[in-house]
């Protein structure tokens, strides 16, 4: 095994120790979450860049392409203007306004403005979701494998994560026999889902997705639907879960689609009952989204001709992986419906995900996300990569991971 000497070595230590006099500064236990693995993989990989390596990015859920165009010059135009201020912490209303029209031009559903809210990204509609829903001690069911903030936020917040886990036979879909299940066993107040899921790229029928959620209702069991990957579907065009009830929380961003990761700008449609209590949080927590991302995100919801495009490059992507990966050893992956992600099998080389992880990125220079970052047990079994970089990077990719495993 070759080794670096040190420089972009993959470590989940904390770099602060705290003295004997320092007993004040101690962190609370609500911080003592696991980090997000995709991040640190991030900094080890810029690590080696820095010592003059070239590494692959596969780690992150980051696309390649640029914000669109039409989102650009909006940003500029508003630059050009002068003062930006804050917004209503609901959002702008032009903004909000095309955001409901969004549901009607892509899904046919009538969407009530006033329900939704734009924030800092889906990261920030997640805690306010769970603060304005959930009281601490609250379970919420997370299939597994799953994105990590999911049980990470929960955790801090106090309530609990509660991982339900998938299958081949459901193709690593929810089903309402698993929900129910684990709500027999301990009453569930609320269940995530997602469809297309990360890390997966499994998507759910809109057949299967109204099952759950009828399922899940009936059973007073409240439902969050992250819908981040919409748009960004292979296998068929992917339903909202307010299709199914307008009950439920549906949760959206501008970062996969729309290619906007660093504008840091999401949305929620929540049920008229939580929108007060969530106005207040954003109030309190954040007062608004940025001013500047907002404007952008009106703008970029008329560029969806220029986002097709981007689209085509990832269905390059991902055949790419599926037919260049198992060539190079990696040949069981779970479903590729739809974000742009393959979660593979690499139980044939190691049954340590991060140890695989952090050798791939030190000897072949590819970094991707070890799977116990999305699934604590399971996951030791599984690499995530993400295909949303650009097409020779993804070729050469599988050619370094083919040469280090030895095919």
């Amino acid at each position: 095994m070759r080794q670096q000497s040190g420089v972009g070595r993959l470590s989940l230590e904390s770099s602060a120790t705290l003295g004997p006099n320092n007993y004040l500064y101690n962190p609370s236990r609500r911080s003592d979450v696991p980090p997000f693995m995709a991040m640190d993989v991030m900094s080890a990989a810029a690590r080696l860049e820095q010592s003059g390596r070239h590494v692959i990015h596969m780690e992150l859920g980051q696309p390649a392409a640029p914000a669109p165009s039409l989102a650009i010059a909006a940003a500029q135009a508003a630059l050009a203007g002068g003062r930006l201020g804050y917004t209503e912490s609901l959002g702008l209303p032009n903004l909000r306004r095309r955001i409901a029209r969004h549901y009607q031009e892509t899904y046919g559903l009538s969407v009530d403005p006033a329900t939704v809210i734009v924030t800092t990204g889906s990261s920030a509609a997640f805690t306010l979701a769970f603060l304005a829903l959930l009281e601490p001690a609250d379970r919420v069911g997370l299939a597994a494998p799953a994105y990590p903030p999911y049980r990470h936020i929960l955790t801090a917040l106090g309530c609990e994560p509660a991982l339900i886990r998938l299958s081949p036979e459901s193709r690593y879909a929810l089903t309402p026999q698993a929900l129910l299940d684990t709500h027999r066993e301990k009453p569930l107040k609320a269940v995530l889902i997602a469809s297309p899921a990360n890390p997966t790229g499994t998507m759910m029928s809109a057949e299967a997705l109204s099952g759950l959620v009828a399922a899940a209702e009936d059973a007073g069991i409240a439902v969050i639907s992250d819908e981040i990957y919409h748009g960004l579907d292979y296998a068929f065009p992917a339903m909202t879960a307010l299709a199914a009830s307008n009950r439920c929380i549906v949760i959206n961003s501008f970062s996969k689609y729309f290619c906007m990761t660093g504008w840091r700008v999401g949305w929620m449609i929540a049920p008229e009952p939580l929108v007060r209590p969530i106005e207040r949080l954003h109030q309190n927590l954040a007062i608004s989204a940025p001013t500047l991302s907002q404007i952008a995100a009106e703008a970029a919801l008329d560029a969806r001709s220029e986002m097709e495009a981007v689209k085509h490059g990832y269905e390059a992507n991902r055949k790419i992986l599926m037919e260049g990966l198992p060539q190079a050893g990696l040949d069981r992956f779970l479903p590729v419906d739809g974000a742009f992600y393959l979660y593979a099998d690499v139980s044939a080389f190691t049954n340590d995900s991060f140890d695989f992880a952090r050798r791939m990125l030190e000897e072949a220079h590819v970094a991707a996300t070890p799977g116990i970052d999305f699934d604590p047990v399971d996951g030791r079994r599984f690499i995530r990569f993400c295909y949303a970089g650009a097409q020779q990077d993804v070729a050469e990719a599988v050619t370094r991971i083919g040469y280090w495993l030895g095919r």
